[in-house]
């Protein structure tokens, strides 16, 4: 910002606004953090040059800027701003909107409809736009903080481009920041730390930034970082448990673990609880992963899992917390395994291609007369009776192929296995 900006945003009338109202961009070359979108090679800087817009769905967090990139659009393109908040509206609202749209198309004035929060709106709603944006009476741009691919309509989507927004970085944030300074004439009274954890604090946010910098420029004196956290609040994380990141932080945890990261799994088991994610719903996800991808390499991941889900249920949060992370970390640093999973996933798919094929006589017990004179039972063998506790024995029905459905790896207890089943192998191939 400089001196040679327009007197409305910055003179000492305006000072009853808020900061992020007074700070709001009036060009898309002062909108920060979105270059890939709105620079001039970005997708949205060409339609603008050429001032040809196609009706869009901006995804992305909260303070990342969509509301006011939508209205610099219209202005930037000579259309009509006209904005709508899916919270508050209905097909009434909607069907007003679109009968002015249709007046303002005849004088030859086209309409940029902003839908906030368009995710809101139900399906009937969503198809109320198709006719308008399809024939060119309205170009709309709808914001939402949720991904467009699970709650938009496929026939609204494929009308719209998407453009995914970013959440605000240091450098945006820092800008945003200068620009506060510049505009109130005084920096900030905050130390080089608490000026950084101001920005953390902010977590992407642009607005919830300058709503924090307002509250520290009525402190007289400077703060440090623990003087700044006394006197704002902290935010709670963007998170909900319903929705994408519920997802996205489970996958994030769940592909740490697979990696063998137990540093990264425990940043993001600490950010899901943060969040105010359900301990049991991770418990519950310990369990599944210990069977999946970790199996027999080491048959105590599970008991590991199971006994962290018994003990939070005995202690609750906080103390039982931990019980998860140990768990956690056991299951990061575990050798991994998913022989037990992929041989179950084949021996399904074998199982449903061969029907009801009878075992085989010699495994059937013979408890009656007619049974034993049936062959039930004919020619079995104890395993535990013979010279190597191994018979050789075929167990597969009669008729059927020898299959090799489960393989294990050389990781963790699965070694021992995979040379335990070589040996069984060389015994049922008449070797020694």
């Amino acid at each position: 910002m400089s001196a040679q900006d327009p007197p409305s945003l910055f003179n000492a009338d305006d000072s009853s606004r808020p900061l992020a109202d007074r700070l709001r961009p009036q060009s898309l070359a002062e909108v920060v953090g979105q270059d890939h979108l709105l620079g001039p090679d970005g997708p949205v800087g060409r339609m603008v040059a050429a001032r040809r817009l196609v009706s869009m769905v901006l995804w992305g967090p909260p303070g990342c800027g969509k509301t006011t990139i939508a209205r610099l659009l219209a202005e930037a393109t000579g259309l009509h701003f006209t904005p709508l908040s899916a919270t508050f509206s209905g097909v009434a609202e909607l069907r007003k909107v679109f009968q002015a749209a249709q007046k303002r198309r005849e004088v030859g004035q086209g309409t940029l409809l902003f839908v906030d929060e368009i995710h809101r709106f139900n399906r009937a709603q969503q198809d109320s736009f198709l006719p308008y944006v399809e024939d060119g009476t309205i170009i709309l741009v709808g914001a939402t903080t949720e991904n467009p691919s699970f709650e938009l309509n496929a026939a609204l989507l494929s009308r719209c481009q998407g453009y995914v927004l970013h959440r605000l970085d240091a450098t945006a944030l820092a800008a945003l920041t200068d620009n506060a300074e510049e505009v109130s004439g005084q920096p900030l009274p905050l130390d080089s730390e608490a000026r950084q954890a101001l920005l953390a604090l902010a977590d992407g946010d642009g607005r919830y930034l300058l709503n924090l910098i307002e509250q520290v420029q009525a402190v007289p004196d400077t703060l440090d970082v623990d003087g700044l956290m006394q006197l704002v609040q902290q935010r709670a994380p963007v998170y909900d448990k319903t929705q994408e990141a519920h997802y996205n932080l489970i996958s994030a945890l769940h592909k740490s673990m697979r990696g063998s990261d137990p540093d990264a799994a425990l940043y993001w088991l600490a950010r899901m609880l943060d969040g105010g994610e359900d301990p049991l719903f991770v418990a519950r996800r310990m369990v599944r992963f210990a069977t999946e991808d970790i199996g027999i390499a080491d048959p105590e991941a599970i008991h590991q899992a199971l006994a962290s889900w018994d003990v939070y249920e005995r202690l609750g949060s906080p103390e039982g917390e931990l019980a998860i992370a140990q768990a956690v970390v056991y299951l990061a640093t575990a050798p991994k395994s998913v022989s037990v999973y992929r041989g179950f996933t084949a021996a399904t798919r074998l199982a449903g291609r061969t029907g009801s094929l009878m075992p085989p006589a010699h495994i059937l017990n013979a408890p009656t007369r007619l049974m034993k004179d049936l062959g039930y039972g004919d020619g079995y063998r104890y395993d535990p009776d013979t010279e190597d506790g191994f018979s050789g024995a075929d167990y597969f029905p009669d008729g059927m192929d020898r299959q090799t459905l489960y393989e294990p790896t050389s990781n963790g207890h699965e070694k021992a296995i995979r040379e335990r089943l070589a040996r069984w192998a060389h015994l049922r191939n008449g070797e020694n």
